[in-house]
């Protein structure tokens, strides 16, 4: 790996590992008083949701930056900026997952989950523009010796990203509970390694 691709590597994965830090200091530790401790504890429950929910997405979206750099091996500086752009995304976790875990079965419970929504939204968007840039100049940023099949997968599983992304954050409208939930699931297809898919589909007997 290029020095250049390493010094990306090494600060992205700073960025990460602060913003998925910063994440635990969002649930408070009660106060002492007449309130019985476990009680206190249990009523804190949509913290430690958001937090675990928040967590595992700064987690899978740290592999799939990873992923993506196996394949890019030299930067410049439109892919410096892209990547930057995505860890704007990245640090501002905390933020929505604090205001959702304030808001859980609240009255603003609607607009804290838009802005959830909306803040993966923004980060499925520039995981797609840092990654259809960097293909887009294969010759200058991708290894030589690259798997353009790999390249492919990656390219189809990120195609439809940002329009399901933008679903979930439409369906807030009608149901948050339901938002959420699939909030998650686009999170764990996107944990997925992009080869599962591709198997499954060669491993289907021909009907021809």
């Amino acid at each position: 790996m290029s020095t250049e691709t390493a010094r990306v590597e090494a600060f992205s994965d700073g960025v990460f590992a602060i913003a998925i830090t910063l994440l635990i200091l969002e649930i408070k530790i009660p106060a002492a008083g007449s309130v019985d401790l476990s009680l206190q504890l249990l009523r804190q429950w949509p913290s430690y949701v958001s937090f675990v929910i928040s967590f595992a997405f700064i987690g899978i979206m740290w592999i799939n930056h990873h992923r993506l750099f196996t394949h890019i091996r030299k930067s410049d500086d439109a892919l410096l900026i892209l990547n930057l752009l995505l860890l704007l995304g990245v640090t501002s976790v905390p933020f929505p997952t604090a205001v959702l875990a304030a808001h859980l079965r609240q009255a603003g419970e609607r607009t804290a989950v838009l802005l959830y929504n909306g803040t993966y939204l923004f980060i499925a968007i520039c995981f797609n523009l840092l990654w259809r840039y960097a293909v887009s100049k294969r010759r200058r940023l991708l290894a030589s010796d690259v798997d353009q099949e790999a390249v492919n997968r990656i390219t189809r599983q990120y195609a439809f990203g940002p329009l399901l992304y933008l679903f979930c954050f439409g369906l807030a409208y009608a149901s948050a509970g339901a938002s959420l939930l699939l909030n998650c699931a686009l999170a764990f297809f996107f944990a997925l390694p992009p080869h599962l898919t591709q198997r499954k589909r060669l491993s289907r007997p021909s009907t021809t």
